[in-house]
């Protein structure tokens, strides 16, 4: 796929997506958006993908939404359109059957931190700033906000919408926005090495349905979830994923996971 505002670079069942517009810090465009939607809708069908770590090009994660994009609609209804897209964007990237790991420096403020909310794994420089400015621009974080609930609780996320207060990587470790925090690139670079060897010896299928399990888990009835649960792990143990981790085991090897 050819874009203008990602890089994209798979390696060995890892797809690595550089947001890459560093002039702005990375601010996301709606052509931004665009093709990380579009890059979303090629990798959730894709088995030799297991894994996509997304980090910004040029010290910073993303700054958040271009104001140039807002300032450019045409109308209240534009508007609305242009801001609801980004929480399509969440919740595709939120629902992708893969694992997504977020490596964040810079600036993570407003869509960033929405992005690195979505994320499975997080990880941090220590000193990368975090925040929700909008309410200090007179707006609202409309598509972030439920995912940062989600992410650390309403109590905080009330807290830092409601003061626009900046925080580093530390803080958002102890939030438990992130769950590495890292003093250099050179650590945050060891630190997704070994994420990566973790996430790979897991299977590729039940990875996915125990993401798809534990979102399901929130907001819905215990009963309907512990069903859905039973019925696939049923089809877990007499599929062609359990039988092989179930053979590794007796024979004291690595499991060959398909894809």
């Amino acid at each position: 796929m050819c874009c203008q505002t990602l890089l994209l670079e798979p390696h060995n069942g890892v797809l690595h997506i550089t947001l890459n517009r560093p002039q702005s810090r990375n601010a996301m465009s709606l052509q931004m958006v665009s093709e990380l939607r579009a890059v979303l809708a090629d990798v959730a069908c894709d088995d030799q993908v297991r894994a996509l770590v997304i980090s910004g090009a040029g010290g910073h994660f993303s700054a958040g939404g271009d104001v140039k994009d807002m300032s450019g609609a045409a109308s209240h209804e534009a508007l609305r359109d242009l801001n609801r897209v980004f929480g399509t964007l969440l919740q595709e990237l939120e629902a992708l059957p893969q694992v997504v790991i977020v490596v964040l420096q810079g600036a993570v403020l407003g869509g960033g931190l929405g992005l690195a909310c979505v994320s499975d794994i997080a990880m941090a420089d220590h000193q990368a700033q975090f925040g929700l400015p909008e309410t200090s621009l007179g707006l609202l974080p409309a598509q972030i906000a439920p995912f940062v609930v989600k992410r650390i609780g309403l109590t905080q996320a009330r807290r830092l919408a409601l003061t626009a207060a900046r925080f580093d990587g530390v803080e958002a470790a102890r939030l438990g926005l992130v769950h590495f925090v890292e003093q250099d690139a050179q650590g945050l670079a060891q630190r997704l090495d070994e994420v990566l060897d973790q996430v790979l010896r897991c299977a590729p299928r039940a990875n996915a349905r125990t993401k798809a399990l534990l979102l399901e888990s929130l907001g819905q009835p215990l009963g309907p979830v512990l069903d859905q649960a039973a019925q696939w792990f049923a089809e877990a143990v007499s599929g062609e994923e359990g039988i092989e981790g179930t053979r590794a085991f007796v024979h004291k090897r690595k499991p060959r996971w398909a894809g």
